[in-house]
């Protein structure tokens, strides 16, 4: 029996001597100590980028293709003249863009207890980042369906080896 003379003690193996009545508090307590973790990997993360870019002198070799990044920008019929510098400041920019949205979507997959990033953990990393806000109508939530698979074709099988072989529902 515990304090408050209830029989509720957990099981073996599941936290031994541990009442039930405190898994919401050792829950929030863990909680808290994740977020506080990925608040320093994130801090960590931004502080090396700064670094790298006040190291950074050869602009030449990019991750993202210029004449792509080019392109778009040409797209908005304003544009008329692009400066040679202006796509590379844009590659960078769209570089650090991605890594960020990658290290908070890693870290919702990782709450999740997954080693896969799915389309909802990058949901939720725009949800919870006020700065992300303009992206939260281009990838919206699915709320309760993240791990439901539903077969394409109302059941039918999907042919083997097909990677789209399973869609979200989306309410």
């Amino acid at each position: 029996m515990d304090q408050q003379g209830h029989g509720s003690q957990a099981p073996m193996g599941v936290g031994a001597n541990v009442p039930y009545q405190a898994y919401p508090q050792l829950y929030h307590h863990q909680q808290q100590q994740q977020q506080q973790q990925q608040q320093q990997h994130l801090q960590m993360f931004w502080a090396d980028q700064y670094r790298e870019i006040e190291q950074t002198s050869d602009f030449k070799n990019q991750s993202l293709p210029l004449a792509r990044i080019k392109k778009i920008m040409k797209a908005d019929e304003d544009v008329r003249m692009i400066a040679a510098e202006a796509p590379v400041v844009f590659a960078r920019a769209c570089e650090m863009f991605i890594l960020d949205l990658s290290h908070r979507s890693w870290a919702h997959a990782e709450e999740n207890k997954r080693r896969t990033l799915q389309k909802n953990d990058i949901a939720a990393a725009i949800t919870r980042t006020d700065v992300f806000d303009f992206l939260v109508d281009i990838v919206p939530r699915e709320e309760g369906n993240e791990d439901i698979g539903i077969p394409r074709a109302l059941g039918a099988p999907a042919p083997a080896g097909d990677p789209l072989a399973y869609y979200y529902i989306q309410q």
